[in-house]
């Protein structure tokens, strides 16, 4: 049988990834396997040819799982993308939004006083050009009063009395209605501006609490990357170890396969130097031969130089 080595051990970087799980991708690793497996024709009848061929099984078994694991980490990744993506935008969204109503607040601010202001000056000269037109009929029924005859200035005068307290009582409830709306109307916008600033207050909780979520999620992603990373190296040491049992197994078996090999060929070698004793003291015994002639005549038999004579061991 040929020399063999072990498969190489095959290892698939993250970045190899979206090049090698396409269609066709892992062809060349299939061929490189099945060159080194099928490359060689243990020998059924030894008990190292059969370990051979388990061996290489196993090894093919090893090489499918270096393959196949990370190709599922890479699909895994690929599944989660788009959530990834979704948060992102999500979370871009939401910080862009805050900031554009942070920036315009001032602004939003100022030009809520302006309104309040413009309402409140208007009220003001409403209010005045009301007590003017009060006070210009006022002035003019007070002349016509002079041409009224003496017996009704009394009755003019209640008359006039009665209306200067209408028209004042017209006049302070247009002034307090015009006041009221005015402060009604600044407390809509204080309201707005409060319900606005709530808003902005309550995006800015969500984008914090969406920013602690997703770095809870990263901290979560990198713990669960380090225990696979711890995992896959207790894995790949126990890979090791268990190939290192088996070459140790496999030089154990070896050594053995050499002891029983020697302590055969001395058992073999030690029974032809018992056959071969007995057979020169039986030729100088029973023969009557020297030790010289014995051992002569015994090597030419063993030899095959004696026609129809043979040694038995």
């Amino acid at each position: 049988m040929t020399e063999t080595t072990d498969l190489a051990v095959l290892e698939i970087k993250p970045e190899q990834a979206p090049a090698l799980y396409v269609e066709n991708g892992l062809d060349s690793y299939y061929a490189q396997i099945e060159r080194q497996v099928l490359g060689e024709v243990p020998d059924l009848t030894t008990a190292k040819g059969r370990a051979r061929v388990a061996s290489l099984a196993a090894q093919v078994s090893r090489s499918k799982t270096a393959i196949e694991k990370p190709g599922r980490e890479y699909l895994k990744r690929l599944k989660e993308q788009p959530k990834i993506v979704e948060a992102e935008l999500r979370n871009w969204n939401n910080r862009c939004d805050a900031l554009r109503d942070k920036v315009r607040d001032p602004l939003t601010q100022w030009e809520a006083e302006q309104e309040r202001l413009k309402q409140e000056e208007e009220a003001k000269l409403a209010a005045e050009a009301l007590a003017k037109q009060i006070e210009s009929d006022h002035e003019i029924a007070l002349l016509m009063n002079d041409k009224i005859d003496r017996d009704r200035a009394e009755s003019a005068r209640i008359s006039e009395q009665q209306r200067i307290e209408h028209e004042q009582r017209i006049a302070r409830e247009a002034e307090e209605r015009a006041k009221r709306e005015a402060e009604e109307k600044a407390q809509r916008e204080r309201e707005e501006s409060a319900r606005r600033e709530a808003e902005l207050k309550a995006k800015a909780e969500q984008a914090e609490r969406d920013r602690i979520a997703e770095k809870e999620r990263a901290e979560r992603q990198a713990k669960e990357a380090k225990e696979r990373a711890e995992r896959d190296k207790q894995e790949a040491i126990e890979a090791e170890r268990r190939k290192a049992q088996e070459a140790e197994q496999r030089r154990l078996a070896e050594e053995q396969r050499i002891k029983d090999e020697l302590a055969q060929r001395t058992a073999d070698e030690n029974h032809r130097k018992r056959i071969g004793t007995e057979a020169v003291t039986a030729l100088i015994n029973v023969v009557g031969l020297t030790r010289e002639q014995a051992i002569s005549t015994f090597k030419a038999i063993k030899d095959g130089a004696v026609p129809h004579t043979k040694i038995n061991y």
